[in-house]
């Protein structure tokens, strides 16, 4: 998918399309269900606005915004910012599905490898990574600013 390219259809239903400002709200929406921390409407419109690195993709169904992945894409590297579906729609694979249009899009760009940071904890996510090739790479002691859990770092050549 080109950045131009307003949408890609995985099936009749599923629609992968770019993050655009007024879908924020919705963003937002899910960011709340989804983190103990979640980001702000100013963080989005920062990465749409003013980071040159970040791409962000929404996924539809039936067209309601029921998931997003961000990146940044650094050169060669592609670094998951985060990665969210709402809980109703949450083991549908939808996750996977946005997960693995992202790599794809890295991998078009030139990115060599992806890394990501993951909850300890979260071994549903860790688990969904682990299926798409991330393997673990480090600790980052106390990342997460709620309760200082640390964060495992992940890595997959793409």
């Amino acid at each position: 998918m080109k950045q131009n390219e307003e949408t890609q259809s995985l099936t009749d239903s599923l629609v992968f399309r770019y993050l655009k400002e007024e879908d924020i709200d919705q963003i937002l929406k899910i960011e709340e269900l989804s983190f103990a921390t979640p980001w702000t409407r100013q963080s989005f419109e920062n990465e749409l606005n003013l980071n040159q690195f970040a791409v962000y993709l929404v996924l539809e169904k039936e067209g309601q915004i029921v998931g997003y992945c961000g990146m940044w894409l650094i050169v060669d590297e592609a670094h998951i910012t985060n990665i969210a579906v709402l809980p109703e729609f949450r083991g549908q694979k939808l996750g996977e599905a946005i997960l693995r249009m992202i790599m794809e899009i890295a991998k078009k760009r030139g990115a060599k490898t992806m890394t990501l940071e993951v909850r300890v904890s979260n071994e549903v996510a860790q688990s969904l990574y682990r299926k798409l090739g991330f393997m673990n790479g480090g600790i980052r002691k106390k990342y997460y600013t709620d309760n200082y859990e640390d964060a495992l770092v992940m890595w997959v050549t793409i």
